[in-house]
């Protein structure tokens, strides 16, 4: 077993795949809005593992739940069936707005997407999708086809043809670009990865208006959205509109790897027998983690609880703003909330690494907070004191540095 923290970083840097921008902590445990590293230093976290842990690390409903299922069955392919899996889709069925009607359960966000895309090929005859531009869809290569930055699409091209891109909250740009080819629309409610970016006024009413008027599906990626993260269910409850396919992950099951599409019966029916499966979707330990977390969402009322302190945060940042004139401006619903910086971010993440605080950047110079629903004002006071400090200290830095080095 490895106990010393040089020894597993060591490890996972001469073993794993260099592909994630590391952070300097080794972590150990988790509760509730906290996690320990490996020398029981404490970090509060504002990042909820990329939004995943909804309800927490470790709660205690979600861990009884997968305890309990490990002893009994592990495994189950969805050409059986199982009871973990039924009580999940029902639940689901109770909580999702009418019209969403089936549910096919895949393993991760990108699976979720890539689901979404084939499906609507499939039901539509049609081959183009039409997608924002600043989106994040995920990386194998369908979600990838539907993601915009030019960063993580350049080395893998060609991708899968007939995707187009248009600005997002561009209703015009949309007409011009729909043909009659067109098989769906995909969007996130709001762009998380590209800087926690709204849609204008009235956009996604107007986008659910036009899919309607040319037949086309509009599909809603609610991966980072969905769950209770924006003070709904959904984000796109918000906006008083219903997709025709909708893409869960994330924080559905309490940090446990999980993908959920849905769509309607009629849609999802398009499918046949064994054109589109997955050996692990429906896992019964992943299922009974998501029935655990549901429970807890409702129970708990989670999502109004994201509302109320989503307020305070983001009242709490208005007031950094305030106070730093290299903020400039905060934007969030929620608990799903973004601070834009005037200059590159990555320094003020791992100076607050430092002192005990754990954030997420969104594009160069924002800061992205997508902590666990539970986290306390306590310790989202102590969040802003600590990035109060790092932005004043970078201030001064600034300050005391001859002009030629300020750029």
């Amino acid at each position: 077993m490895l106990v010393d923290r040089d020894q597993i970083i060591a490890t996972e840097q001469n073993v794993m795949a260099s592909v994630y921008a590391k952070r300097p902590v080794v972590i150990a445990k988790g509760s509730g809005d906290l996690l320990w590293d490996q020398d029981g230093k404490e970090y509060i976290d504002c990042t909820g593992s990329y939004g995943s842990c909804i309800v927490g690390y470790c709660h205690p409903k979600v861990v009884e739940a997968i305890k309990n299922q490990s002893e009994k069955l592990t495994s189950c392919h969805g050409s059986m069936y199982n009871e973990p899996r039924s009580e999940l889709l029902q639940r689901i069925a109770k909580i999702v707005p009418k019209g969403l009607d089936r549910v096919f359960l895949s393993n991760s966000g990108a699976e979720a997407v890539e689901c979404a895309l084939k499906l609507a090929r499939k039901y539509s005859g049609k081959k183009e999708i039409i997608a924002m531009m600043g989106a994040y869809h995920g990386k194998t290569l369908g979600a990838l086809s539907v993601t915009w930055d030019k960063k993580y699409r350049d080395p893998f091209m060609p991708l899968i043809p007939e995707v187009k891109h248009v600005p997002f909250g561009n209703i015009e740009k949309l007409k011009e670009t729909i043909s009659a080819d067109t098989a769906a629309v995909i969007t996130e409610p709001i762009q998380g990865e590209s800087g926690i970016r709204f849609p204008p006024n009235g956009f996604l009413k107007q986008l659910r208006e036009l899919c309607n008027e040319k037949r086309i599906l509009l599909i809603i990626d609610e991966i980072q959205t969905g769950f209770g993260r924006t003070g709904r269910l959904f984000a796109f409850q918000h906006y008083g509109i219903l997709p025709d396919i909708t893409c869960l992950a994330k924080g559905v099951a309490g940090g446990i790897p999980i993908g959920l599409t849905l769509a309607s019966n009629e849609v999802m029916s398009s499918l046949r027998v064994g054109e589109h499966s997955a050996t692990y979707g429906g896992n019964p330990i992943a299922c009974a983690a998501a029935a655990a977390t549901i429970d807890v969402l409702e129970q708990d009322n989670l999502p109004e609880k994201a509302r109320a302190q989503g307020k305070y945060l983001v009242s709490k940042l208005n007031q950094l703003r305030d106070d730093h004139a290299l903020v400039r401006e905060v934007r969030g619903l929620g608990l799903m909330i973004g601070v834009e910086i005037r200059f590159e971010v990555l320094d003020i993440i791992l100076r607050s690494v430092e002192r005990g605080l754990l954030m997420l950047d969104a594009g160069r110079n924002v800061l992205r907070f997508l902590p666990p629903l539970v986290i306390t004002r306590a310790h989202m006071d102590r969040a802003i004191e600590i990035l109060d400090e790092v932005i004043g200290e970078k201030e001064s830095g600034l300050r005391d540095k001859p002009p030629e080095e300020n750029g």
